[in-house]
């Protein structure tokens, strides 16, 4: 808009300007923050003291007490807000307080801290400022002592986080009912609690430039091929983003850069449910901040599967997970076929429905394309509007969209009550997969187009179109189909049904098995 501006009054060249001007501050900021990695910290503890106000800006929730520890000047440095204050005075103030050396100097001081008290479990040290910056708005507090070219980290964190809670979009009935929070290190012992094997990895780094955002990623060091997780980790290491606060924005890095319908990186929010896929040989990632774990690969049949088919008898977790593939079918192809054998094949529907239909269709304005795929969007609005609004007033949108929009709609003729019918059963069905929710919602309406055009031609057409893409969906080698296609019979028995657990403990599958 600024560009567009400048040059319809003959100002382009000042245009240019600034926009030489931007891209070099842009440049400086960029500098400043890589040359902060490397930084060495200041010995001196006023220059140290002002540098670190100088790269923060004067931030108010920059907390700095100078001390004397012995008769050696030192700063306890912490964030507010950011650490608890109960335990920094019972761990760490309360010891240096009381601290006796008999040749006091800062590197005895230091010494004496690190080797022979143990003020905290957590006590890494930074030695240039980007460490420094990254431990202090992570919870930590900072000691720094005048003629020490090094600052002392104690973990005292005690900022507010949300408890451990029922996860809130995979329910189940006779599973646990803990889920993944915001903070990565209670994820890391929620898993840990479940699998106390030696063998279990929990590897944490650092991503992003601006928000140094804690990543950890997880695996079975018996079960895992080193070469997947030097390609994930690679995958990691090209994502050049300044900030990382959310589990999606590294998943385009990890999926294969190309067009696929289905993610080929599953995503959980139940700490059982990614234990049972690392014992399969998966490979899971944490980010700080969010309650989702990243789960590679993912399979197509995993959408079908939940924690409640393990805790049922048999018979009933293969009439469940087969009512769970008809939903699927259901969910997309019902709507389209409705419109497709309306449109161009009525002699598939006996008498009876094929006067039910033309009575319905008779008075409706709009064709039947158009009334299908109006409906399913008007429910998508619905769906958002209850989503995004206040809970208090969410429901009020489903009882005015469902009853008031949706009953008068009918009784006006807009819509005629078969339609409805249709599109309500393809809506609920969905609502069984919701993972799968995002690809039904958009495959619907395609589908719903090729069979009002072709017939159910196009609806196979484009099906086949659909099974193809599925298939040479992957991640890594390996196939998103798989053990469907190609095919590995050994893994039949939680697929097409679920065995009992005498014949599955024998069974020692892993995903490698499936690797291209």
């Amino acid at each position: 808009g600024i560009r567009d501006f400048c040059l319809s009054r003959g100002l382009g060249d000042v245009y240019k300007r600034q926009a030489v001007i931007f891209r070099r501050g842009r440049m400086e900021i960029v500098m400043k923050a890589t040359e902060l990695r490397y930084q060495s910290i200041l010995p001196d503890l006023s220059s140290h003291l002002k540098k670190i106000k100088e790269i923060s800006g004067g931030s108010s929730d920059l907390l700095i007490n100078e001390i004397e520890i012995c008769g050696i000047r030192t700063a306890l440095i912490c964030c507010e807000g950011m650490v608890s204050t109960s335990t920094m005075t019972e761990l760490i103030l309360h010891p240096l307080m009381n601290l006796k050396l008999d040749n006091p100097s800062p590197a005895a001081l230091f010494n004496k801290i690190e080797n022979r008290m143990l003020l905290s479990v957590d006590r890494p040290v930074a030695y240039n400022y980007e460490d420094f910056f990254r431990l202090l708005n992570s919870g930590f507090a900072m000691l720094a002592a005048d003629g020490q070219d090094s600052v002392l980290a104690f973990g005292v964190q005690g900022y507010d986080k949300r408890g451990v809670d029922e996860p809130s979009g995979e329910n189940n009935i006779t599973g646990s009912h803990d889920g993944f929070v915001e903070v990565i290190r209670s994820n890391m012992s929620l898993i840990r609690r479940r699998m106390k094997s030696p063998v279990l990895v929990q590897k944490l780094f650092v991503m992003g430039d601006k928000s140094q955002t804690d990543m950890c990623i997880c695996y079975m060091s018996d079960r895992v091929p080193k070469k997947l997780i030097e390609k994930i980790m690679t995958s990691i290491e090209k994502t050049d983003l300044e900030s990382i606060l959310s589990t999606g924005y590294i998943q385009p890095f990890i999926e294969p850069d190309k067009k696929r319908f289905f993610n080929s990186v599953g995503r959980t929010e139940r700490p059982d449910v990614l234990c049972s896929k690392l014992i399969e040989g998966r490979v899971a990632i944490l980010v700080d901040g969010n309650p989702f774990a990243l789960i590679i690969p993912k399979l197509w049949s995993d959408d079908f599967q939940t924690v409640d088919d393990y805790n049922f008898k048999p018979y009933y977790a293969t009439f469940t997970r087969w009512l769970k593939y008809a939903a699927f079918l259901i969910a997309i192809l019902l709507p389209a076929l409705y419109v497709a054998i309306a449109m161009h094949h009525p002699e598939l529907l006996n008498s009876t429905l094929l006067l039910i239909l033309a009575e319905s269709e008779q008075n409706a304005p709009f064709s039947i394309i158009t009334e299908t795929v109006g409906v399913l969007i008007i429910y998508e609005i619905i769906k958002e509007a209850g989503l995004r609004l206040p809970k208090a007033v969410g429901g009020a949108v489903s009882i005015v969209g469902g009853l008031i929009i949706g009953d008068a709609a009918v009784t006006s003729g807009l819509i005629s009550t078969p339609l409805l019918t249709v599109a309500a059963l393809s809506v609920i069905s969905g609502f069984v997969i919701p993972d799968l929710a995002p690809a039904i919602t958009i495959l619907r309406i395609v589908f719903i187009i090729c069979g009002g055009i072709w017939g159910i031609f196009g609806i196979s057409l484009f099906g086949s179109a659909v099974l193809f893409n599925m298939c040479a969906t992957g991640d890594f080698g390996f196939p998103y189909t798989a053990p469907i296609s190609p095919f590995k019979p050994k893994t039949m028995g939680d697929i097409a049904v679920r065995q009992g657990f005498r014949k599955m403990q024998n069974n020692n599958f892993t995903v490698e098995e499936l690797h291209e």
